[in-house]
């Protein structure tokens, strides 16, 4: 579900785009071992166990390309896949509760910052926000980082097919609501599901209209 028109040739180049080749490239916990940059990149950020994994195993047709667990916080790196092609995938490490020491979310926390602060190749981070509970203050602490670091950003509802229909739409203007006097925000909020599919193809022509843009 997407307040976005795409036409049926974004449509298509997102299906082709996200039909690659999609494997692990590599994993980084601090900065001196993060890659070099090449291509575009887009990352995913989310409160933890929002469902970043599932939906980048949902875009990219893998089941178990990025690691999915029960536990919050368990993605504790910046992991990078590649499709061999000119975009590449970040996982960002959740935020807002891990089982974790407080000194190692800091940790986290400061990669986090860093990166977004110094990525030249980072295209748009897609922040990923529970279609059930809409934005937390946890949410907002990182849209102020993105808003400052001046990196585009977008919000994606997951979990939509656990809200109904005049529920979801509100949340959906609510937080475009929230976000639209953001200077870095992508005004338009697109819904996703990964178990019923809903807003996945929206998701990647909208991934492919910014690869266009970049271009």
């Amino acid at each position: 579900m997407s307040a976005q028109a795409f036409t049926a040739h974004e449509s298509e180049t997102g299906r082709k785009l996200f039909a690659a080749d999609w494997r692990f490239a590599t994993a980084a916990g601090s900065l001196a071992a993060l890659p070099p940059e090449a291509g575009v990149e887009i990352a995913f950020a989310g409160r933890s166990n929002v469902g970043k994994s599932s939906l980048i195993n949902a875009l990219t047709n893998r089941h178990a390309l990025a690691r999915t667990s029960n536990t919050p916080g368990r993605t504790q790196e910046l992991i990078f896949f590649t499709g061999g092609g000119l975009l590449n995938l970040v996982d960002m490490p959740g935020y807002g509760y891990a089982a974790a020491p407080k000194a190692k979310v800091a940790e986290w926390t400061r990669l986090i910052r860093a990166y977004l602060r110094g990525r030249r190749n980072l295209a748009r981070v897609y922040v990923l926000v529970d279609s059930r509970h809409g934005l937390k203050s946890a949410d907002a602490e990182v849209l102020d980082l993105l808003d400052e670091a001046a990196v585009s950003y977008e919000i994606v509802l997951t979990k939509s097919d656990e809200v109904k229909g005049d529920a979801l739409a509100a949340t959906i203007a609510q937080v475009a609501a929230a976000v639209r006097a953001r200077p870095a925000a992508y005004p338009d909020v697109l819904a996703t599901s990964t178990r019923s599919g809903a807003g996945i193809d929206d998701l990647r022509a909208a991934v492919a209209r910014l690869l266009a843009e970049k271009a």
